[in-house]
């Protein structure tokens, strides 16, 4: 397979189900996020709502793009994605996989609406920063400025969705003239026809909004395991040709070549000359080649790097106010989106695979956290104006992070919506030992994680060296 040995496929096979693996987990482990409020409010069958839910969550993967993909796997420093030691990159792999299946069904087995999202992204930091301390790493680390940005709206996430869902329903409370609404059913009748149709709305946006953004972290996940084992197949895309790559590269100098640089600082003469070199190394690699099928592992790898270091060296130089005219500032924006297609991608058959993974994962295993949302959150049972509120505030955020390219908790954004909700309808009226435990795995999920992934990558890569 890709031109690998049969000891490499075998670990390929392995890692691409274990990929699988995670995404159905997080699939049940997290379907409860959107049929805890149709259940409990009788507006579907739990079947119906599973299955209903599993359809959408496939849909939300194959159509919602690959910026949060991406943004994952540009977390770990690319030194480390592509190690020259193929054996050290299934280390790394393994460690963060397994990790994450770990924890997800350790927490699923207690009931707790742990997140998927903090799981992966605690294990990625955990490899990355185990790798640091490596010695060949003196001068890697990992991505912080995405890390920061990751952290922050993991972080922030679900006291918006604790905050907006508690005004959302006190709003309610104060417009809606039929009070029956925030009332906990009584009866094993389905909601008034214009609620139901809300409630079965809202928990097809959080299925659909789930499966764009926790669905791109599994293709996310995979790309990791493409690029880490096979880089000669994966590091670039090669639906497009180098000479448009050389085209685009030369576009971009020639917009440097009428800028000033007499008045730039030295950081800026500094981003400006590494830039230029990433550009020089590209064409010089690419120049005369119809196809990438002639280039080496290394080159392509080469390629990726230099991409990628030119891009977050153009970030840093436009900081500097003024060292660009607009129209340099244009026409560089428009070729680094064309030349960042090229590190920034996923084939269709892994999109498809991770769909089908989530979508079927989704219908299985719902039961346990369905429980602990719809009934241990509060000390009433959710009524159709909470479980609405709680679900429009979860796929608004879920799909406002998706847009911006950032992975957020669904099980922490929806957990805390609903929160808000209880504490909207009667003041004292949250569990608060439910409430203590869901907070406990959110705070120690990825500290534990980056420990256990950061302590499995340095044993499996001892074992495996």
């Amino acid at each position: 397979m890709f031109g690998l040995d049969t000891t490499l496929t075998i670990f390929l096979i392995v890692c691409l189900f274990a990929a699988m693996a995670f995404e159905f987990i997080n699939g049940f482990h997290d379907t409860a996020n959107a049929v805890a409020t149709v259940i409990y409010t009788h507006s579907l069958k739990p079947s119906v709502a599973v299955v209903w839910s599993g359809l959408w969550n496939f849909i939300g993967v194959y159509v919602g793009g690959i910026a949060v993909a991406m943004g994952i796997v540009n977390l770990l420093p690319l030194d480390m994605l592509i190690d020259q030691n193929v054996y050290h990159s299934i280390a790394m792999i393994l460690a963060l996989i397994l990790t994450a299946i770990l924890w997800n069904l350790g927490t699923w087995y207690l009931g707790l609406p742990c997140s998927s999202s903090h799981t992966l992204i605690g294990s990625i930091f955990g490899v990355g920063i185990a790798y640091s301390f490596l010695p060949e790493a003196a001068n890697v680390a990992l991505n912080w400025a995405k890390v920061k940005d990751v952290g922050l709206s993991l972080m922030i996430s679900p006291i918006i969705g604790f905050a907006l869902a508690l005004g959302l329903v006190y709003l309610l409370n104060k417009i809606v003239k039929d009070k029956s609404i925030f009332k906990e059913p009584d009866t094993d009748n389905p909601p008034p026809f214009y609620m139901r149709a809300i409630l079965i709305l809202t928990c097809t946006s959080v299925s659909f909004s789930h499966g764009s953004n926790d669905g791109q972290k599994g293709v996310g996940l995979v790309m990791i395991i493409l690029i880490g084992i096979i880089p000669l197949q994966f590091a670039i895309n090669r639906a497009d040709s180098p000479l448009k790559m050389y085209e685009q590269t030369n576009k971009i100098e020639l917009a440097l070549s009428n800028v000033d640089t007499t008045k730039f600082n030295d950081d800026a003469k500094f981003n400006f000359a590494q830039i230029k070199k990433n550009l020089d190394t590209i064409q010089s690699t690419i120049v005369g080649k119809t196809t990438f099928d002639s280039l080496k592992s290394k080159q392509l790898v080469l390629i990726r790097k230099s991409i990628l270091t030119t891009s977050k060296k153009y970030e840093a130089l436009i900081e500097t106010p003024d060292v660009l005219s607009k129209e340099s500032k244009e026409t560089i924006k428009s070729e680094l989106k064309g030349l960042k297609g090229y590190t920034e991608y996923a084939p269709w058959w892994v999109i498809l695979m991770i769909s089908l993974s989530l979508g079927i994962g989704t219908m299985i295993g719902w039961k346990r956290i369905v429980v602990t949302l719809g009934e241990k959150i509060g000390k009433t049972h959710l009524s159709y104006a909470q479980g609405a509120s709680a679900e429009i505030v979860a796929a608004s955020t879920i799909g406002i992070s998706t847009l911006l390219g950032l992975p957020v908790s669904t099980t922490h954004v929806l957990t805390s919506g609903i929160a808000g909700t209880m504490v909207a309808k009667k003041k004292k009226n949250l569990r608060m030992k439910t409430v203590r435990n869901i907070a406990i795995a959110w705070v120690v999920t990825i500290p534990v994680t980056i420990l256990l992934s950061g302590g499995l990558f340095l044993l499996l890569r001892w074992i495996l060296a």
